[in-house]
């Protein structure tokens, strides 16, 4: 069937790079070859037992049926008492709605606030599916490049300077995926106080590695004053519980647009999983400070940034800076542009990673699909050893190149 009988709107889209690459690994393993996957975005850790016996409970109890669109009454309360403990934020119940991912979430507010023609400032690198989620509401994404020697962040002025009588929307994340940047209270404050002079920009701050933080309290946009009425806050329960197969995302929105995302998740999706809400009523009950496995699986993150910064450091021509948060590292591998062995030649960050996949048998994404083309991703959501042996091929095959 000719692909021109698709929609305009599918055929402009693109396939994440993420998935993608995880695709070809697969692939490349059903061939029998050893490929170490360091491009998927997720924790390798179990789900708690604790949230995985309420979801049995759930189904034992039946509670299978069809749920409220917005979540049920007690989870959304829950995610209301989890903003105020671990945020300072207020919400009551008609500010949150809990959707299947943080994914629809974002995509929720974006269809909800955004028109045709106009503009979103996002700041690159950034999640692969911003763009795309964009595009989808007829918008326009407004780029604002962040570099490697300012850990990625980007600055008032830059946020100053890019505002235009189109601007509708700010949309980031802290930690950030695909960087790990981190943003500091003051530094949320010196952006947020930007917006005192444009009340008509909302902003969507996506805080779902909220609990994979190695610089202590997580710190929200949410919490300057003057911006309550016009930051809908993101979160789930897939990265800092180890849920991401549940499929429970949410936000802490004004009514306002919390009934609208209501209104628009009703007609393609309606309520997310009922037991999957269970689960995630746990999960989000539990208090991040004191639940043992959620404090190791943090714990073991930061030992393994440590472990990938130091052997990135030794592999000539990557240059690395030592992410905050989230799970990845975003190294510039620029100086290996040109550089080839035999026949083939390394001309971008996309040449690079199907190098490493095919001469290393390590899977990683090309930083182009993030929106910086001179860097490329790496997850350290697996073991030290695994770690330890993708980081050695990595070297060997980079040393081949001249």
């Amino acid at each position: 069937m000719e692909y021109q009988v698709l929609s305009e709107r599918v055929r402009n889209l693109s396939e994440s790079a993420t998935l993608a690459m995880s695709r070809r690994s697969r692939e490349l393993k059903a061939k029998g070859i050893d490929v170490i996957n360091l491009s998927i975005g997720e924790p390798d850790f179990n789900t708690p037992e604790c949230i995985k016996q309420a979801a049995k409970e759930a189904i034992d109890n039946n509670f299978t049926h069809y749920t409220p669109v917005s979540g049920i009454a007690e989870l959304r309360k829950a995610i209301a008492e989890k903003f105020m403990r671990d945020n300072d934020l207020h919400f009551e119940l008609e500010n949150i709605v809990v959707s299947n991912g943080a994914k629809q979430s974002i995509a929720n507010t974006i269809l909800c606030l955004v028109n045709e023609g106009d503009e979103v400032l996002v700041p690159s690198p950034y999640w692969v599916s911003y763009p795309e989620i964009v595009k989808l509401a007829g918008g326009k994404i407004v780029e604002l490049p962040a570099r490697i020697d300012t850990d990625f962040k980007v600055t008032p002025q830059q946020l100053e300077n890019a505002i235009t009588e189109k601007t509708k929307v700010f949309l980031f994340s802290s930690p950030c995926n695909p960087t790990g940047t981190v943003y500091s209270r003051e530094e949320l404050k010196a952006l947020a106080d930007v917006f005192a002079s444009y009340p008509n920009i909302f902003i969507i701050s996506d805080e779902i590695y909220e609990y994979i933080n190695f610089k202590g309290k997580h710190e929200s946009i949410a919490r300057n004053e003057h911006l309550r009425d016009r930051v809908i806050v993101v979160n789930g329960v897939s990265k800092g519980y180890a849920m991401t197969g549940w499929r429970i995302g949410y936000i802490g929105a004004p009514a306002l647009i919390a009934k609208a995302c209501d209104i628009l998740q009703g007609q393609y999706t309606s309520g997310a999983s009922s037991i999957a809400q269970m689960a995630s009523l746990k999960a989000v009950k539990e208090d991040p400070c004191k639940n043992e496995e959620m404090i190791t699986m943090v714990d073991t993150f930061r030992e393994r940034r440590d472990l990938v910064i130091k052997m990135m450091n030794e592999i000539p021509g990557l240059k690395n800076n030592v992410p905050d948060g989230a799970f990845y590292i975003f190294p510039n591998i620029r100086e290996y542009f040109g550089k080839s062995i035999g026949e083939r030649k390394i001309g971008n960050a996309i040449d690079f990673c199907m190098y490493l996949l095919e001469e290393a048998h390590v899977a990683t994404v090309p930083g182009s699909a993030f929106g910086n083309p001179d860097c490329i991703r790496v997850s350290y959501a697996t073991s030290n050893a695994l770690l330890t042996k993708a980081l050695g091929r990595i070297k060997k095959a980079l040393e081949k190149l001249k």
